[in-house]
């Protein structure tokens, strides 16, 4: 019988492997396809695309200019961890009016669409006695916050035209450089036109690069002084066919928990969406949509690795616990590592197989994963 084993020795239910080699690999890669003259922005937020912020920005830190995050309160945890250091840090979505103050306050970058968020920064300025520090968004397709084209000259205007406000950028979005290049060309031609009629002051940053962009469309974005990067600074392109050289830095495991044969006719998991059509030997994992294994990944063709080979996905996925096919392999132990994101042997499961499976994106499949998901930085 097994002694007592200290719970720091217990290898966990379910983990995400971070490889910080790789990140540091990745940033390389893009600051090649942005370009000398362009500086980064690392994008953080939602815990670093599942990565873990504190580790990601701590690792960044003196390697980047800027991070960029959704809210405040990820400004501050990129603060801590960075020791404070001289990096921008751009609150990237618009604030709430209970964050505008706190924004000013404590020196981060607030991304501002109207006049009116203008004045409300101008007064939080007022009230700290600290620099309102703003990046004007024009919108040109993404439709989701940024001044009007039109609107656009009156926005920068007014940041420039209140004392505690300071210009540091003009910026738009992309809404479909992965999937649309001929959009995305008339997007970068508008923007390019918008940036000349404002005539920037010195050291305003001009930005609209996100992964996609820096990746398909580098060549005219040259007129940009910031890029960034998100996705492919963790390794997947967004746009399949480029990317060659990034390299993946999470994988996702899991331990097998039960071994069991089961005869012809027994159902698996919630709903019997899976009946077995003869006997077979299954294996239940420690991992469930709890952790972030979707459950649209259910029925859906998805497979597993086990011993560096492909084992299917049975049934309905549930909270906490997966049920794979193990017939095909000879022995299999509880407690046996399982890679659901990956590489095993020769096989290799990449997130992007898992959110074609499930339906959604790769960005979902990495900001999916959960707390209860030990990360473990390598």
């Amino acid at each position: 019988m097994m002694g007592p084993v200290d719970s720091a020795e217990i290898p966990p239910r379910c983990s995400a492997e971070i490889d910080l080699g790789a990140l540091r690999h990745n940033l390389y890669v893009c600051r090649q396809f942005a370009g000398p003259n362009c500086r980064l922005m690392a994008i953080v937020k939602a815990d670093a695309y599942g990565h873990g912020l504190e580790k990601v920005t701590a690792t960044l830190a003196g390697e980047v200019d800027w991070f960029g995050v959704a809210n405040l309160e990820e400004a501050r945890q990129v603060h801590r961890s960075t020791d404070g250091r001289e990096t921008g840090i751009l609150v990237l979505s618009p604030a709430t009016p209970w964050e505008i103050e706190a924004i000013v306050r404590e020196g981060f970058s607030g991304s501002v669409s109207l006049t009116e968020e203008v004045e409300a920064y101008a007064e939080a300025a007022r009230r700290s006695g600290c620099a309102a520090r703003l990046h004007a968004v024009v919108d040109t397709g993404m439709g989701r916050m940024g001044s009007q084209p039109s609107a656009f000259p009156e926005l920068v205007e007014s940041i420039h035209s209140h004392p505690g406000c300071r210009l540091e950028g003009l910026a738009t979005h992309f809404p479909s450089a992965d999937e649309d290049a001929a959009f995305t060309h008339s997007q970068i031609g508008s923007f390019r036109e918008i940036v000349t009629r404002c005539a920037p002051k010195s050291g305003c940053q001009v930005h609209l690069g996100n992964s996609a962009g820096i990746l398909a469309f580098h060549g005219e974005t040259a007129f940009a002084t910031l890029a960034r990067p998100g996705l492919a600074l963790y390794g997947i392109s967004p746009i399949p066919s480029l990317g060659e050289a990034l390299r993946p830095v999470l994988s996702l495991k899991t331990r097998v928990t039960l071994v069991r044969e089961v005869p012809a006719g027994s159902g698996i998991s919630y709903g019997r969406t899976f009946v077995t059509p003869h006997p077979m030997r299954v294996a239940t994992l420690a991992a469930g949509y709890a952790d972030g294994y979707p459950r649209h990944l259910s029925n859906s063709g998805a497979e597993v690795l086990i011993q560096g080979k492909r084992c299917p996905v049975l049934g309905r996925i549930t909270m906490d616990q997966t049920v794979v096919d193990i017939s095909s392999l000879d022995q299999v132990a509880a407690g046996e590592e399982v890679v659901l994101i990956g590489r095993q042997g020769e096989e290799w499961i990449s997130a992007t197989e898992l959110a074609e499976r499930a339906g959604t994106i790769p960005w979902e499949i990495l900001t999916g994963l959960s707390t209860r998901v030990r990360r473990i930085y390598r």
